[in-house]
């Protein structure tokens, strides 16, 4: 869990870690995006998780493929 700023909207704070952890590596090129454990581990609904994975991916940090889940983009491709 992360302290929220409030004067900022939840969702944006959780793609700012993801950014950071795909840009450190701790999230690696193919790695699952989990939505119910990002859920759980940011303590917040499954719509608020939904807006900051949606923001990667309009950025191209992730991708979605319907059926498997959103991965960490790879680099290369």
């Amino acid at each position: 869990m992360i302290d929220y700023d409030p004067t900022r909207p939840k969702w944006e704070q959780i793609a700012e870690v993801l950014r950071a952890r795909i840009a450190s590596g701790e999230l690696p090129p193919r790695a699952l995006v989990s939505e119910v454990q990002l859920e759980a581990e940011f303590e917040v609904a499954r719509g608020t998780v939904r807006k900051a994975t949606a923001a990667l991916r309009e950025e191209g940090l992730i991708v979605t493929t319907p059926g498997m889940g959103s991965f960490v983009a790879d680099p290369q491709a």
